[in-house]
Order: C-alpha cells, then sequence, then structure tokens
C-alpha cells in the first residue's frame, strides 16, 4: 500500500468535514442555539481542519493510487471521518459518550438513520442541521465528492470511485472519471433543490425543515428534525413527496443523468429499474390489504402508510409515518424482505441490491435448466446482455458473505438485546443502511438503550452494509499493507 498517498487523500476528507463542521458554527448563530453550541461547532472544526491540513502537508507527493490502495483510502477514510463528525456531539454535550456519539455519526455518514437520541427536538438546531449533512455527504460519498473537486487525484480517483460507489456495477458516464463524480453531484443537488423547494411550497414546511428533510430523503437517511419523523406533521402532500423523491433516490444515479440529458426513455429499458418497481408496486399493494384487512385504518389511509413505508424501507430511507412494527406479522415479514434487498446498484439506498437479487435469482433457475438439459449453453442475462461469468461469482461470494456477517452479527446481538426479533432486525436495519427495525428498536423507538457493545457491533455492520463488504473485509488481509 502507498501509505503516503493514502494518508493524504484520506486527511483531504476529513478536512471537508472539518470544514463543514466549522460552517455550522454559521447556521447554529443563524437559528439562535446557545453559545456554547456554536464554540463546540468552531473548537471541533478547528481542531479537524488544524490536524488535517497538516497531514496534507506533510504527504504531499505522488496521489496515483493502485486497486488496494483505493480500498484503503475509502476505509480508513470512513473510519476517520466518523472520529471526526462526532466531536461536535461530544464538544456540545448533545451526545456526551463516545460510542453513542460515533454511533449517530456512523448511522448519519452510511446514510442508515438509527439515532440514539430519545428527544431528537431537544437538540440545537445546528445539531440537527450537523446531523442531516451528514447524511447528504455520506449519500454520494464523501470521497466521490473529494474525486469531483480534487482533478489532481488522476488515476488514483478511479480506484476510490470503484471502492466507494454501491453495486457490482460501476458505470462510467464519461472517460474522465472526476467529471463523472460531478455529473453525479449534479444531480444529486438537482433533486435535493426540488424536494427543498416542494416540502416548502407545497408541504408547507419552514425552509430549516425542508432543507433537513430534503437531506435525509435524497441521501436515503431518515434523521428527521421531528420525534415522530414526517408522521408529526400527517401531511398528505409531504407524504406523497417525500415518496417520490425516496423512489427517485433508490434509483441509479446514472440514468437520472441519461434521461436528463440525452434519454428519458431510459428507465424503463433498465431491467433493474423495472424490477425495483414492480417490487415496490407489489409491496405496497400487499402492505395495503393485508392491513386494510386487519382493520388497521380506512382503505385510503392504509394504501398512503403502506406506499411510504415500503418506499422508506425498500429504499432503506427509514421515515416512518405509522408504527409498522404493529402491522400482521405477513406484513412485517415483507419488510424484513424489503430491508434485505435494497434499493438499485448506483442509488444512494443500501442492501442487498436489486440487481444482486435478480442475479443470485437467475443464476438459481439456470442451474435448475443445466440439471435439465447438461450439454445446453445457458447464460445468465440481464435483459438481452449475458452476465459474466466472474461477476455472477462475484454476487454469489457477496451474496454469501453477507448472510454469513448478517447470522455472525445478529448472534452476537443477541447477547446484547436479548430479544432474538430485536437483534435480528437491529442487524438487517444496520448492513441494509435501514435505520428502524422491529420490537425494540422499531419505528418508535431509538437505539439508545443498546448497551455500548451492541452499538459497537452496529457500527460495524453500518460500514460494511455502506461500504459493501469487501471494501472493509480488505482491510484485514495481510497482502493490502505489503507494497
Amino acid at each position: 500500500m502507498n501509505k503516503r498517498a493514502v494518508l493524504h487523500l484520506v486527511s483531504f476528507m476529513t478536512l471537508v468535514v472539518g470544514l463543514s463542521i466549522v460552517g455550522c458554527a454559521l447556521v447554529s448563530l443563524l437559528c439562535g442555539d446557545a453559545r456554547a453550541v456554536q464554540l463546540a461547532f468552531l473548537e471541533s472544526g478547528g481542531l479537524a481542519v488544524a490536524l488535517s491540513l497538516a497531514c496534507v502537508l506533510l504527504t504531499r507527493g505522488d496521489v496515483n493510487l493502485a486497486r488496494r490502495d483505493g480500498f484503503g483510502v475509502v476505509t480508513i477514510g470512513w473510519i476517520l471521518v466518523a472520529g471526526v463528525g462526532a466531536l461536535p456531539y461530544l464538544f456540545s454535550g448533545a451526545i456526551p459518550n463516545v460510542v453513542p456519539a460515533i454511533f449517530e455519526t456512523v448511522s448519519g455518514f452510511t446514510t442508515t438513520g438509527s439515532s440514539v437520541v430519545a428527544d431528537v427536538e431537544s437538540l440545537p438546531r445546528g445539531i440537527l442541521f450537523w446531523r442531516a449533512l451528514t447524511h447528504w455527504y455520506g449519500g454520494m460519498g464523501v470521497l466521490v465528492l473529494c474525486v469531483a473537486i480534487l482533478p489532481f487525484l488522476g488515476v488514483g480517483g478511479m480506484q476510490v470511485y470503484r471502492a466507494e460507489m454501491p453495486g457490482p456495477f460501476k458505470d462510467r458516464l464519461t472517460p474522465q472519471i472526476a467529471t463523472t463524480a460531478k455529473l453525479l453531484w449534479g444531480v444529486y443537488l438537482l433533486l435535493t433543490l426540488a424536494e427543498t423547494l416542494l416540502l416548502k411550497w407545497i408541504g408547507g414546511m419552514g425552509w430549516f425543515d425542508a432543507v433537513c428533510h430534503s437531506f435525509a430523503t435524497v441521501a436515503t437517511g431518515g434523521f428527521s428534525t421531528r420525534n415522530a419523523s414526517l408522521g408529526a406533521y400527517d401531511s398528505a402532500a409531504i407524504d406523497v413527496i417525500a415518496t417520490v423523491f425516496m423512489f427517485l433516490a433508490g434509483v441509479n444515479f446514472s440514468l437520472h443523468h441519461l434521461a436528463l440529458t440525452r434519454k428519458p426513455g431510459c428507465y424503463f429499458k433498465d431491467p433493474e429499474f423495472r424490477a425495483y418497481a414492480l417490487l415496490l408496486l407489489g409491496g405496497g399493494l400487499f402492505l395495503t390489504f393485508n392491513a386494510w384487512a386487519a382493520g388497521a385504518a380506512s382503505l385510503g389511509r392504509c394504501l398512503r402508510d403502506a406506499f411510504f413505508t415500503g418506499t422508506s424501507v425498500m429504499t432503506t430511507t427509514g421515515f416512518c409515518t405509522a408504527d409498522f412494527d404493529r402491522w400482521p406479522d405477513a406484513s412485517r415479514f415483507v419488510l424484513l424482505l424489503m430491508m434485505f434487498i435494497g434499493a438499485c446498484a448506483g442509488s444512494t439506498g443500501g442492501g442487498m441490491k436489486v440487481v444482486r437479487v435478480m442475479v443470485v435469482v437467475k443464476s438459481v433457475l439456470r442451474e435448475i435448466k443445466v440439471f435439465m438439459r447438461p450439454t445446453a449453453a445457458i447464460k445468465v442475462k440481464l435483459g438481452s446482455k449475458p452476465v459474466e461469468p466472474d461477476t455472477v461469482s462475484h454476487i454469489g461470494a457477496f451474496f454469501m458473505i453477507f448472510v454469513i456477517v448478517f447470522a455472525l452479527a445478529s448472534f452476537l446481538m443477541t447477547f446484547y438485546t436479548g430479544d432474538l426479533e430485536t437483534a435480528t432486525s437491529s442487524v438487517i436495519a444496520s448492513l441494509g443502511n435501514v435505520g428502524p427495525g422491529l420490537n425494540a428498536v422499531g419505528p418508535t423507538q431509538n437505539y439508545g438503550a443498546i448497551p455500548h457493545g451492541g452499538q459497537a457491533v452496529l457500527i460495524v455492520c453500518m460500514l460494511l452494509g455502506r461500504l459493501e463488504l469487501y471494501t472493509v473485509l480488505m482491510l484485514f488481509m495481510p497482502g493490502l499493507w505489503k507494497r
């Protein structure tokens, strides 16, 4: 590993975060927070900026990266960013303990949305804005932002991009990866701005709440400024706007770019998008009628809550308008499956990704066909395009590792929760970067009651989920550290 180059780029990553923390001091001032909160942002951000800038200057030189260096930058960078991002919580006293503060920060940057704070509305507005900003940075990726704004990354930029972007296929919109990163961030900004204006003008939110909820929606994060999440507004308009933008955030951002620039009909030509839309439609209809048959509410209300919740869970956003933990068991099971599947590759959503599930299912069907016709040459296809055997093998291995990590983490969590349902749902909600789970970590609860050891397990799960297993696991391979 080129340790000098890795440290240089990681320092830039923490520098961006440190400057953002300092900027939150201005937000805190404008929102009328206590002077102690403003100083907490200045002190924590100033410390991060000073240390990061010193490392940047001391490690100047060649920043070209090999593939393994890209994995090192991403994993080490995200761990350090989590530490830096926790400083405002600690310095302000909003979350006074280290492990819960890191949990909240990792939950933000990984766009999980799990919280250890019982009374969110009691937090200073500057802290609420910082929570939302961690989502927004984490959605598209802090390092992808760095690739966009640091053109001198050169060849190394591709290695970082491949290591951080979710999904088995890394779409490259232009020959230069820095330009691709800028285009993706441009789409990201456009969606954020559009939702902010709609939440303000149609939904009736204040500017502060509109911005924070837009950050959380487009990033598929789920941190809200209200204890009852979006359910606190009880607004059909807000629910519809949020549902639409959660759906869009769960779509491959490359498709958004193509639709905006050249090919408006590209969505329905994409097999993953069609599967994603059908799964959401089918899941939403099932949840609607299952809840209605159980007498939960009127058909209209069940329809509204079901499609909002289904979209929130499958895109791994985690907003809530209803306590789905009280829904029939069949509905809760469907929601767990949707958590597991997740959104599209190349989106800000988490989970396994729809395309991986499609390839796994098609691989199983292929094996059945080959068993019946041993001499037949049958390929796994997505649409009309065959999937390379190496990619099929990679996805199969990813699926098995995902299941193994889920089983091991669930076993560990049983020691901290004493409840299998809470243990397993908290792990899948963390691995899938969803946020709320079931029972003690349901949509009306929080993760504050889980012991620090359990929170540490879930922190690892959130990082593994956001960086898609291989990127983090590579850190423990001895070959990564050899020159």
